[in-house]
């Protein structure tokens, strides 16, 4: 079915879509989201694939591959180290295709499942850079100083952005 929809060529469109968008905030707000007391990424790939995991329906979307396909974009593009993102984010979508087998999906479980998403791709890409010495942060700095105000801006930006995304994915079935 995912072979005779739009979605086929809709989705890679607003993944490509959401990594611009992910570099074009860091760099226009950047002197807001990155301050030495506290650093803001924003995730709206992440935001896309999880959405794609809540809103596919009957259409199996090989979101996997293509998480994978922006890992290895955002890793050489915005990080220049190749590896870390090209397997959290499939490692997201299967956490988040696991998690959907015991929830059903509406607007608070993906604020939920979003929320813990964010949670696991910052924390794994923190270790990352602590076991190739990229950052010398204690844990405890990372936890006040990074996370928590990532995960504000995020779940901000999923509550804003929830509605015109799930009404693109219904557009485009």
């Amino acid at each position: 079915m995912y072979r005779l929809s739009k979605l086929r060529f809709g989705f890679p469109i607003g993944l490509i879509l959401m990594l611009f968008l992910d570099g074009s905030i860091s760099q226009i707000f950047g002197a807001q989201l990155f301050q030495p007391t506290a650093t803001m990424v924003s995730h709206l790939v992440v935001l896309w694939l999880i959405c794609a995991v809540l809103f596919e329906d009957r259409y199996e979307i090989p979101i996997a591959r293509w998480g994978a396909i922006a890992g290895a974009v955002f890793d050489l593009y915005y990080t220049g180290i190749f590896g870390v993102y090209v397997f959290i984010f499939p490692l997201v979508v299967y956490l988040t295709r696991q998690v959907m087998g015991y929830i059903s999906p509406n607007f608070l479980s993906g604020l939920l499942i979003y929320f813990i998403d964010i949670t696991v791709i910052e924390a794994l890409s923190y270790l990352a850079s602590r076991m190739v010495h990229l950052t010398s942060m204690a844990g405890s700095a990372f936890l006040v100083n990074t996370l928590g105000p990532t995960l504000a801006l995020n779940l901000a930006l999923f509550v804003v952005l929830y509605f015109p995304i799930r009404w693109v994915y219904n557009w485009l079935k």
